[in-house]
């Protein structure tokens, strides 16, 4: 028998860092691709345990399943579930892509997880079953920083040598309150083309996200959720560059666990350094 699904809650920040405020759910954006048969290179759920009732197909990584029709990742194929929204209604899974899948409890990538390794049918566990809200397709990715397909005016290692030159404890207008400004300015950008680093997230394409990864090569940009989200760029090592995290209008040498502790927010994971600016 299904579980009801438990609630979540949210604190929303108030803290304005990275543009407007975004608050809506997106519509799947591999809806196209879904067809409700889980096919070589594809990720799929099940409603129940032992890869019966109805299946729901992903070629790709997803943060927030969503919880209402329309907009949500559904069941799609014919069996018990079809139509019902996938978020904490999941009971096994088949990994048919090439990469260990990490399916977790929170959206964004958070929470206790379960590793379903590649080509393998696996129920999920009791902490996860009907509890599933986000996965994550090859976690813990170790690229590099690469501008290549981008458009970029600068070079990663140009990138970061601008961060480095320009870390200051002196108060700056052009910084306060404007994270995602200052990663379009350290690759050559004068406006980023996003109102929002949430919104920046949102708009990257699959192919430059690394969801979840805290292997962040010098020059990704390293991103967080809660109300308007933030961005910084990685200078290697673990280290980052961010504005006001140590002073309003400062930039200034951080960390992921800082950025968490400090201001609340969740982490989302790291992007080649892709710009609404120029696509």
């Amino acid at each position: 028998m299904k579980t009801l699904p438990r609630i979540l809650t949210a604190a929303t920040a108030v803290m304005a860092i990275g543009g407007s405020v975004f608050a809506s759910t997106a519509a799947p954006a591999s809806a196209a691709a879904r067809n409700g048969k889980c096919d070589s290179g594809e990720f799929c759920l099940y409603y129940n345990s032992g890869l019966k009732g109805s299946l729901s197909d992903f070629t790709s990584s997803v943060g927030d399943y969503g919880t209402k029709q329309p907009k949500c990742y559904d069941f799609k194929s014919k069996g018990a579930g079809k139509g019902m929204c996938v978020k904490n209604h999941a009971a096994s899974a088949w990994n048919r892509s090439k990469k260990t899948v990490r399916v977790y409890y929170n959206s964004n990538f958070g929470g206790r997880y379960q590793d379903i390794k590649a080509g393998a049918k696996a129920n999920l566990n009791s902490t996860l079953k009907n509890n599933n809200a986000s996965h994550q397709i090859g976690p813990g990715s170790t690229a590099g920083c690469s501008t290549s397909g981008t458009g970029d005016r600068r070079s990663c290692a140009q990138a970061v040598a601008w961060a480095k030159s320009h870390i200051t404890r002196t108060y700056h207008k052009d910084y306060a309150n404007r994270c995602d400004h200052v990663v379009g300015l350290a690759y050559g950008f004068s406006a980023s083309g996003s109102t929002s680093a949430y919104r920046h997230w949102l708009a990257v394409p699959s192919r430059f996200k690394h969801p979840g990864s805290t292997n962040v090569p010098a020059g990704g940009l390293a991103f967080f959720s809660g109300g308007y989200g933030h961005v910084m760029i990685s200078i290697g090592g673990g280290k980052f560059v961010s504005n006001d995290i140590n002073g309003r209008g400062t930039l200034t040498v951080t960390t992921i666990s800082a950025i968490r502790s400090k201001w609340g927010k969740p982490y989302l994971g790291w992007t080649q350094p892709w710009f609404q600016a120029n696509h």
